[in-house]
């Protein structure tokens, strides 16, 4: 290596902090107060006194369960889109748009609306009302029990 090969590197910047480091005597914090003082911290949600905004939006009563609620077929849909002697599954109901896809694993119901004249099976993780069962078998079909 050669005297004129060397190259000068520049000087490395040091974070300083306190009366020696070069800020003056409130060592870049400002004057007094919470966030001048050891250990000061605000909330960062706190708006220097006025209402937050959280508190200035609409106050919604009640209660949202997170659980989906289960899909309703009536007997008379059941009459219309399925074929005597035909199995009755949660993946049919989905494929004929009797229940929506996205909803389809919170699972679904059958209700007794509607007149049925046409054998159908129902698979068992079909729920099935009262009424609705007794119409089913009255037409000659089936409900499998869980």
């Amino acid at each position: 290596m050669q005297f004129n090969e060397l190259k000068v590197t520049g000087k490395t910047s040091r974070k300083r902090i306190g009366r020696g480091g070069k800020r003056g005597t409130f060592c870049g914090k400002g004057c007094k107060g919470q966030k001048a003082r050891s250990g000061g911290n605000v909330d960062p949600l706190f708006e220097g006194g006025r209402s937050s905004l959280v508190e200035r939006l609409k106050k919604l009563r009640g209660f949202k369960s997170p659980h989906p609620k289960k899909s309703v077929v009536s007997l008379e849909a059941l009459e219309s889109h399925f074929k005597a002697g035909e199995t009755v599954s949660m993946q049919l109901l989905v494929d004929r748009k009797l229940i929506a896809a996205r909803v389809s694993n919170a699972g679904a119901k059958i209700l007794g609306t509607g007149k049925l004249s046409k054998a159908l099976t129902l698979d068992k993780d079909i729920l099935v009302s009262k009424s609705a069962k007794e119409a089913i078998e009255k037409a000659g079909g089936s409900v499998a029990s869980k």
